[in-house]
């Protein structure tokens, strides 16, 4: 996508998208989907979502990749007792998804793994089923997570909010 391209993207997409896309009940259904399979594993999930970026950061050359990996330092992913955090990330201007992991999960997933998860994601929000989309995705997190982190001999406590994050 060309620059002129995304910053009009970014003018003109996702501010009014967030709230119709993602109403307080999903909100809420997404944040006990994260509790669920947490209980599961020692893994984080966080859910990030922004309706789009500043034509500043479109300018820098902010791309949701870097973007995403931003927020997972600013919101603090990548600090859990067992580096096991997990930022899925939504731009929704650019019909962008990205799903960070922390090194202490990225030695048994491969990133090609998080990408067939976030194709899965765009082909349902592209349908308008981001209901479905947000929900399979966190629930596929969680399964790729548990034959790895579960059934440790660690605490298991939940050192992240289970809540969805609004940018």
């Amino acid at each position: 996508m060309t620059v002129i391209k995304r910053i009009f993207t970014n003018l003109f997409s996702g501010w009014f998208q967030l709230r119709r896309s993602f109403p307080a009940p999903l909100l809420d259904e997404i944040s006990q989907a994260i509790g669920t399979g947490e209980a599961q594993h020692i893994g984080e999930v966080r859910f990030a979502i922004e309706a789009r970026l500043s034509i500043v950061d479109v300018l820098a050359g902010v791309t949701s990749r870097s973007r995403a990996e931003q927020v997972f330092a600013e919101q603090g992913v990548w600090d859990t007792e067992h580096n096991s955090g997990i930022l899925i990330y939504l731009l929704l201007a650019e019909h962008r998804v990205e799903i960070v992991a922390d090194r202490g999960i990225s030695r048994y997933v491969e990133q090609e793994q998080w990408d067939a998860i976030c194709s899965r994601m765009c082909k349902h929000f592209a349908q308008g089923l981001w209901r479905q989309g947000s929900l399979e995705a966190i629930n596929q997190v969680h399964g790729l997570l548990r034959p790895y982190l579960a059934n440790l001999q660690v605490s298991n406590p939940n050192e992240l909010p289970d809540q969805p994050i609004i940018l």
